[in-house]
């Protein structure tokens, strides 16, 4: 699995957490194939601007836990309840942007923590509500105990679901929600 925020060599196969799903990544594309097993519900992870730094940066506020950690435990509890993560991260607000349209046909739901982008990407609002899956949106500190230019999200208007402030296990729990929401496939 690459290390999060760094993309893979071109034309690379990566598996995403050993279900049934990996990705052919081409340059700047990914293009997911099955590679037998199990059908699984997919969940795209995205993770945006200064989370590679989890574990680093102001651990009084997003505490010790890595983003590797994290996605460790994600990979971890969708394999129990038997969805793939597709765990990524990135500090483009491009990227993110094209990943939520690629999710489109290949992905069955998104968590997604944007990060700085939630107070003020319209672009990232209007692609999660352009391709109609159900999204949670998680934030690992608790927003509103924060800064009042971090109290609005242009997310949480088209988000199914919001968690704040439980930390990694936020991601944790927006896997389980994520779950419950997915119709079961195979």
């Amino acid at each position: 699995m690459p290390t999060p925020g760094r993309r893979a060599l071109p034309g690379s196969l990566r598996s995403s957490g050993g279900l049934g799903y990996g990705h052919i990544i081409a340059g700047k594309r990914r293009f997911p194939v099955h590679l037998g097993g199990s059908m699984a519900s997919t969940v795209l992870v995205l993770n945006g601007p200064n989370l590679n730094l989890l574990g680093m940066r102001e651990p009084d506020v997003y505490g010790t836990e890595t983003l590797d950690e994290i996605q460790a435990r994600v990979e971890a509890r969708a394999g129990e309840l038997g969805v793939t993560a597709d765990f990524r991260q990135s500090n483009a607000e491009g990227d993110l942007i094209e990943w939520i349209q690629e999710a489109q046909g290949t992905a069955d739901g998104i968590i997604l923590n944007a990060a700085a982008f939630t107070h003020s990407s319209v672009a990232i609002a209007d692609a999660v509500e352009a391709v109609g899956l159900p999204v949670i949106e998680v934030h690992l500190s608790n927003v509103f105990r924060r800064e009042r230019f971090r109290h609005h999200s242009h997310l949480s208007r088209v988000a199914r679901g919001v968690i704040v402030g439980l930390g990694g296990d936020g991601y944790v729990l927006a896997v389980e929600a994520m779950a419950s929401i997915l119709p079961r496939k195979g």
